[in-house]
């Protein structure tokens, strides 16, 4: 499940059960990202408020293609596999969120897909904030800004990218499995988003 040995749920007790809770009535069950936190649960916690104050910023849309698009690159099946179900459910047909965690490059991309221009800027941007964010450059910013993006726009898709970097790599470094829900994707859909580690075993 994980390198870190996670609270066990039926001995937790306070902020650990709580967060437990939480995320059993979201879920309908405790997620293993969630156990992984379980040693720091204030930190999950002041996590899930950042998140969600970016989030809710946000056109849910374009969080979610941020999101992906910055998991997917940084080989987060995790994270990739939980927000491309979110995309494929809400925005996108299947085979085109397929074919943005596959990608490594907006360019990648088929021309014949649901992303319009300015979504494939995002994407690319958020690409390049999760992986190179020393070489953004003004020239980067100014492309999101010829699609129509505000300041604050742009500055939306740096902190969604930023704070899903965090959360990836957290699970990454400690090797928390994705969850065994996660099996019950699409075949295709659920291989192009393992990105990275292997979905759990039932």
């Amino acid at each position: 499940m994980a390198y870190i040995s996670a609270v066990p749920e039926e001995s937790a007790t306070g902020a650990v059960a709580e967060i437990y809770e939480l995320d059993r009535q979201a879920a309908g069950y405790v997620p293993n990202y969630t156990k992984t936190f379980s040693r720091r649960p204030e930190v999950y916690k002041a996590w899930k408020a950042l998140n969600g104050a970016v989030k809710q910023s946000m056109d849910l849309r374009r969080y979610e293609l941020a999101t992906v698009a910055a998991a997917a690159a940084l080989r987060s099946s995790y994270c990739s596999l939980a927000h491309g179900r979110v995309l494929a459910a809400q925005f996108l047909p299947a085979a085109d969120v397929a074919s943005l965690a596959a990608a490594s490059a907006a360019a990648e991309l088929p021309a014949d897909g649901s992303l319009e221009p300015v979504d494939r800027a995002v994407v690319a941007f958020a690409q390049k904030v999760a992986l190179r964010a020393d070489r953004i450059t003004a020239a980067d910013v100014d492309v999101l800004r010829s699609h129509g993006l505000s300041d604050a726009d742009i500055l939306d898709v740096v902190l969604a990218a930023s704070v899903r970097s965090f959360f990836s790599k957290t699970l990454e470094a400690t090797g928390t499995e994705p969850d065994v829900a996660f099996l019950d994707l699409p075949d295709g859909l659920r291989d192009a988003l393992t990105v990275g580690r292997p979905i759990a075993t039932r």
